[in-house]
């Protein structure tokens, strides 16, 4: 058997996480549909998998709220809090205004925005304990279909290892609403998704 045709291997996640704190990247399951993912500081490594300009941010997963925190100014903290309670783990990105100096550079370069969630997934959850916040997108190519399985994602990218076990929870294959911040109680949707929240101030 050559080496081309020996699958990429699927771990669990304590032995898929030294993997990624060696640079690599890994396939994952979310709430929503299948991720790549990989630690904050090697981000250049997803845009290069999905053939993708790094004009287009990433986003940040994280297992708590308090995680998230960290890498976000403190002026929006009240308001994650809110919506947090309400609508994490969960279909609901948010774009807030990134903290200086923090992994937001790297998910977001030339930006001043990170955009934050926490999946409704478990089993990726328990990565997320494990490895702490992993900049993550949808696992395919820029500009092709999204995968919504691990072997349509495994089509695309063949050499990338995957979280086991398998198979996956199901997913519900619609992406995540996207919510970004704009001061206290008002925010913009930039994509309408899973998520509709109530009790703040959005316009689109």
């Amino acid at each position: 058997m050559t080496k081309e045709s020996i699958p990429a291997p699927v771990l669990a996640a304590p032995d898929l996480v030294p993997r990624l704190h060696a640079g690599e990247a890994a396939i994952i399951p979310t709430d929503t549909l299948p991720g790549l993912a990989v630690i904050p500081a090697q981000a250049q490594t997803l845009w290069r998998l999905k053939r993708r300009p790094a004009d287009k941010p990433l986003i940040l997963m994280g297992a708590t709220v308090e995680d998230l925190l960290q890498e976000v100014a403190a002026s929006c903290h009240r308001e994650v809090e809110v919506l947090a309670q309400r609508h994490w783990p969960g279909a609901l990105t948010l774009v807030l205004p990134a903290r200086e100096g923090g992994v937001g550079c790297h998910l977001n370069p030339g930006g001043r925005t990170l955009g934050c969630r926490i999946p409704a997934c478990d089993q990726a959850r328990a990565l997320l304990q494990i490895s702490g916040p992993l900049a993550t997108t949808s696992a395919n190519r820029s500009g092709e279909p999204a995968s919504t399985t691990a072997e349509e994602a495994a089509r695309y990218f063949p050499d990338v290892a995957q979280l086991g076990p398998q198979p996956w929870s199901q997913h519900s294959g619609q992406a995540s609403t996207v919510l970004v911040w704009v001061e206290d109680g008002r925010w913009r949707m930039v994509r309408r998704g899973a998520v509709i929240p109530a009790g703040v101030e959005v316009f689109e």
